[in-house]
């Protein structure tokens, strides 16, 4: 089980009430629920192994050099992610926490979380699930190998789980295709702009026809047909863009990571731990 650790806690913090402090009025409420969800992940689906993955680089210069506008909106005055103050107060609390509990975090210089998991998927001959309120990760579902999204989109109490099956009933495309899919369409929670006039629907029929962004801009250069009307005008405009939008969009399956177990600690220590939280 890999935890994307960031999504979480901000999760927990908006969903937990911020009257949940500690004795001297310091807020807990991220700590508190991020504990908690991951009490109930381990008691219900009982990973063998458990990895909190960490932002290390949360908009990593790679990814900027590619596309500027990745995250800016979210920029803060002195160049750092812009996250709410009682918040930011609680993630080293929260890091040390889970370190005290026995709980590997990975993370990787010059990298996301998001690459962190989806090197660590790689790397496993074992089924993997992945804990995230990010869709971007629908991306690495993958019914042969096991891989799959827990998508806490609904709460942390309520969880959606992501296979091959629930891609392409969410957005009619292949199981696979997210990622060339979401690069069509963009996303603005991230700054990436997507094809100017492709929605959804046009991004899903176009990644149907031609099964990636690889195969749109193959049929564009030999001047095959089968594009939406208008479509091949749009996607010829944004040809600079489809050029490199997946380095962006993908996640990265071989950031620089020593061996990570994820066994280390585990077990009665965090159970322990977790027993004595959920109960105070």
């Amino acid at each position: 089980m890999l935890l994307d650790s960031a999504s979480l806690y901000f999760r927990a913090f908006f969903g937990v009430p911020d009257t949940v402090r500690a004795p001297d009025g310091t807020p807990v409420n991220a700590v508190r629920g991020l504990l908690d969800t991951i009490s109930r992940l381990v008691r219900t689906r009982q990973p063998e192994r458990l990895v909190a993955c960490w932002d290390m680089d949360w908009r990593p210069a790679f990814r900027v050099a590619a596309v500027p506008s990745y995250k800016a909106h979210r920029v803060a005055a002195d160049g750092g992610e812009e996250v709410p103050p009682a918040l930011s107060a609680q993630v080293p609390l929260i890091r040390e926490v889970l370190q005290a509990a026995g709980l590997v975090i990975a993370g990787s210089p010059g990298f996301e979380a998001d690459d962190v998991i989806g090197t660590l998927a790689a790397r496993s001959a074992d089924p993997v699930d992945v804990v995230t309120g990010d869709r971007d990760l629908f991306q690495l579902v993958d019914d042969a190998r096991g891989i799959r999204v827990i998508y806490t989109v609904r709460g942390l109490l309520n969880v959606d789980v992501i296979d091959e099956a629930a891609v392409s009933a969410k957005y009619d495309i292949p199981g696979r295709a997210y990622a060339d899919f979401a690069a069509l369409r963009g996303d603005p929670s991230d700054g990436l702009p997507g094809v100017p006039g492709v929605g959804d629907k046009t991004a899903a029929v176009l990644i149907r026809t031609f099964g990636s962004i690889e195969g749109i801009t193959t049929a564009l250069d030999a001047g095959h047909g089968g594009f939406p009307r208008g479509g091949r005008e749009k996607l010829e405009k944004a040809r600079g863009y489809l050029d490199i939008a997946m380095s962006v969009v993908r996640v990265a399956d071989d950031a620089p990571l020593p061996p990570v177990d994820g066994r280390w600690g585990l077990g009665s220590s965090l159970g322990r731990f977790l027993s004595v939280v959920t109960q105070t």
